[in-house]
């Protein structure tokens, strides 16, 4: 199953420093080890935002919804998940 992720982040300024660090460090692993895995084949910066738009290719939508909780940066971030499907048109 193809879902179309938008997050947008918003990380509280005064979080501690070593807090944000440690977050975002995290965050990359995590969502690179599920790129690498496939589950998470395109991620695409939004020009001028603190966002993503990216496409997850999970087999269920509880699935979806476990990668998504398990982000570190997901207590910061609003989500807005598209399901996707094949166009009659595309070759």
């Amino acid at each position: 199953m193809l879902f179309s992720v938008r997050m947008d982040v918003d990380i509280p300024r005064d979080l501690d420093p070593e807090v944000r660090a440690d977050t975002l460090a995290r965050e990359k692993a995590y969502s690179q080890e599920l790129q690498r895995s496939g589950k998470w084949p395109h991620i695409w910066r939004v020009v001028g935002a603190y966002s993503n738009i990216s496409v997850f290719d999970v087999d269920s939508n509880e699935e979806l919804h476990d990668l998504l909780w398990n982000l570190p940066l997901f207590p910061y971030m609003t989500i807005d998940v598209t399901p996707l499907a094949p166009h009659p048109s595309a070759i």
